[in-house]
């Protein structure tokens, strides 16, 4: 490593430093420092001098049966046999990584005494594992599902775990129904499929007879099942908690995280063919975007009810298949969450850490929240059953502040507690408990009468106003999306009864809608059962909302097309110029070896350039944008591969940003033959024309491509800073809507 590589790498470790990384170091082992004659021992220390050969009882002619004796080659396969612990029942499959949390300021204190929320002079160690739920750990990560987003806060009063999600609800309002959920979602008993999704008979059988999961059934077959990126999801802690103030007054409360970059969600398409193409694409993200300082950031807001008003709404708070309108209950943003660093190894962080509703701490509490309720049996039952009573002295799981209490023994027990007492009352004193006063944890007292009975309240029975309201919310991109999903999953169910059943159901959401959707599966949607649409809606249930104020194009990845004969200083310059922007950018070319620019001969691998992929080894479905730089021969290559022709027709058909320059324009416009989109036709003319998000233009002043892309706007004319725009608005809708894509084979 360089000395300026070393020196940056050493800045970086220290701006990322936490005190959980700390405390993690004490179980970090770095082979670089290990003294060279101490390279293999066993786990109880000893040097082994032969890992190849089981000990055997063997001559000169030949081996012989090997010996039970050998401890060293019983260790070793032993410990190999025990490599894999009972995965995850739901959220097998994670990514995950380190970061830290601050909160602005102290307003929050009106509500709670938790420090966590209330001390801006704190800096938080968080760690945050992302999930699918249906899929095993060998699933995909681009299927149609719910996100985990679990979040571990380390503070100074012990770990406070958010559980939670990318949609603010779940299927279900009671816990007791969950493992009817979780079996019905799975791969059906008989055959074992599908895998890592939710398009089959006994899916859509049960949430087809359990209405109150129609409103979450409806946000996981919109854009909001096949996100972009676990870094442009919101998070959402679904149940419904509370909080305790300094005067002891009790609040219910929501969690939300809103990321920095947006809300954005791929096209199912796409997301079909990344599910193939690369099955790691979001964890390969997440690790991406961290390891080139792109840090992904949240930001972190509340929704406060005080306890007087609960019974205030025409729906019961305590729902989890209910949302707080921001209308009613206005979201508070408080604080920021940042993750910065990569974990180490996999298993011991991202597969041991281990999450818990009931984790919390003195200032934060519970309500009465019936999935709430059950969840906090679950979670605690769960982990032990995965990792052990002793789980949460795993490194990862420990909490970085003093712990001590009188809990022994146990598998997997790693702390010593030098004390010959373990029980309190004690003569030592030994475990005293802690007066709330002095920061022990307080139940907040609360009144409790009722009949022992199974129930529901009554605003419990109704399941659909809510559903309604996020239809209406939807742009118009967003319900074709949402229609067009739901139909493909029905379109998965061979039994009639199953999809018939559904349709049928959409008819109290939206009779249109019902109607859009049996249409294409062969339901039934008889109009004299349709429940009257109630029209209400917010924007805020829109992914659209979430835009940043400011456009951006931090961490987008940005393919170059080229073949040999392109633009050299033409594609260094766009390269400079987004990676101003903090956007990646990839040159794409015939293989992954030298590309020859203009004037640079056929051979000549000194002055090649090093493609970071070629045209089958990395698709368009894995960048948000891709240019197409100047270059007559170059131009004539990609026109002559079919491939490369696919790459952009598949690009429009997923609506991204496409860029092309001087004879680049001539290749999209006559190869690709993108309907409907007009182009710049003057080859010396610095006119950008930007149509249906492609942008073209017929000369670029390379001086000034620079700055050009610090100005990102819709209605500037420099080409970088135009292009900038198409990619920062994610994707162009116009060109779905207007029905362009449906004319382009892809």
């Amino acid at each position: 490593m360089s000395g300026v590589a070393g020196a940056v790498k050493q800045a970086y470790t220290a701006v990322t430093q936490s005190q959980k990384i700390a405390d993690l170091q004490r179980n970090t082992v770095d082979p670089e420092k290990f003294a060279k004659d101490r390279t293999f021992t066993t786990d109880f220390g000893v040097a082994v001098s032969n890992t190849d050969d089981w000990l055997k009882a063997a001559n000169s002619y030949g081996t012989g049966p090997s010996l039970l004796e050998d401890h060293i080659a019983r260790e070793k396969i032993h410990r190999f046999d025990h490599e894999r612990i009972p995965e995850r029942v739901v959220h097998a499959r994670g990514a995950a990584a380190h970061g830290v949390f601050k909160v602005y300021d102290d307003k929050a204190s009106k509500y709670t005494s938790a420090g966590v929320l209330t001390d801006p002079s704190r800096t938080t160690p968080v760690f945050v594992r992302f999930s699918t739920v249906q899929g095993s750990r060998g699933s995909a990560d681009t299927v149609r599902d719910v996100r985990g987003f679990a979040t571990k806060f380390y503070t100074e009063e012990g770990n406070w775990d958010i559980v939670g999600n990318d949609i603010p609800i779940f299927f279900i309002q009671d816990a007791i129904k969950f493992p009817d959920i979780i079996h019905a979602v799975k791969p059906e008993p008989k055959n074992e499929v599908p895998q890592g999704q939710s398009a089959h008979n006994n899916f859509w059988d049960f949430v087809g007879l359990q209405p109150e999961a129609t409103h979450m059934a409806l946000w996981v077959m919109s854009d909001r099942g096949i996100p972009r990126s676990f870094r442009m999801m919101q998070g959402f802690g679904v149940n419904t908690y509370t909080l305790v103030n300094a005067s002891g007054e009790r609040f219910f409360v929501k969690f939300h995280w809103i990321p920095e970059l947006g809300v954005h969600s791929l096209m199912w398409d796409e997301a079909m063919k990344l599910g193939g193409q690369d099955p790691d694409f979001h964890r390969k993200d997440l690790e991406e975007a961290i390891n080139t300082g792109a840090y992904p950031k949240w930001q972190f807001g509340i929704q406060v009810i005080p306890e007087a008003d609960e019974h205030n709404f025409e729906f019961d708070i305590l729902d989890a298949t209910k949302v707080w309108p921001e209308e009613l209950v206005p979201l508070q943003v408080i604080g920021e969450m940042e993750l910065n660093r990569t974990v180490d190894e996999y298993f011991p962080e991202t597969e041991q850490v281990a999450f818990c509703t009931s984790h919390i701490v003195p200032g934060i509490g519970f309500s009465d929240d019936p999935l709430l309720q059950g969840r906090n049996f679950s979670y605690q039952d769960t982990q032990i059953t995965r990792l052990g009573v002793n789980w949460e002295e795993l490194p990862i799981n420990r909490p970085v502040c003093p712990m001590l209490n009188t809990h022994r023994d146990g598998a997997m027990r790693h702390r010593i507690v030098d004390s010959n007492v373990n029980y309190w009352p004690n003569r030592k004193e030994h475990f005293r408990p802690v007066p709330v006063a002095h920061g022990g944890y307080n139940e907040h007292p609360q009144k409790v009468q009722g009949v022992k009975e199974r129930m529901r309240g009554k605003k419990f029975q109704e399941h659909f106003n809510q559903a309604t309201f996020f239809l209406n919310s939807l742009t118009p991109a967003e319900r074709l999306h949402l229609t067009n999903g739901i139909s493909f999953e029905l379109s998965h169910c061979d039994d009639p009864v199953v999809y018939e059943t559904y349709t049928r159901l959409l008819n109290n959401v939206d009779f249109d809608f019902a109607k859009d959707v049996a249409t294409i599966v062969g339901g039934i949607v008889p109009k004299t059962h349709a429940r009257e649409n109630h029209g209400k809606s917010t924007p805020t249930l829109s992914q659209t909302y979430y835009h940043p104020k400011v456009p951006t194009i931090k961490s987008r990845r940005i393919a170059i097309l080229v073949g040999d004969g392109f633009d050299l200083a033409q594609v260094q310059a766009l390269r400079a110029a987004f990676k101003a922007g903090s956007a990646t950018t990839w040159l794409i070319g015939p293989n992954r070896g030298p590309v020859y620019p203009e004037g640079v001969a056929q051979g000549d691998v000194k002055n090649g350039v090093l493609a970071d992929h070629q045209y089958e080894g990395q698709r368009s479905t894995a960048f948000d944008a891709v240019v197409i730089p100047a270059g007559m021969k170059s131009a004539q290559a990609l026109a002559r591969n079919g491939r490369a022709v696919h790459w952009v027709r598949e690009a429009f058909g997923h609506c991204k940003a496409i860029g092309a320059i001087g004879e680049g324009v001539a290749f999209v416009r006559e190869a690709a033959q993108l309907p409907g989109v007009e182009y710049a036709t003057n080859l010396d003319s610095h006119d950008v024309v930007s149509s249906y998000g492609v942008v073209t233009v017929g000369k670029v002043n390379l001086s000034s491509i620079a700055a050009d892309v610090l100005k990102i706007s819709q209605s500037d004319k420099g080409f970088v800073s135009s292009f900038a725009y198409e990619v920062s608005q994610h994707r162009c809708w116009a060109r779905e809507l207007d029905g362009l894509t449906d004319k382009v084979a892809y």
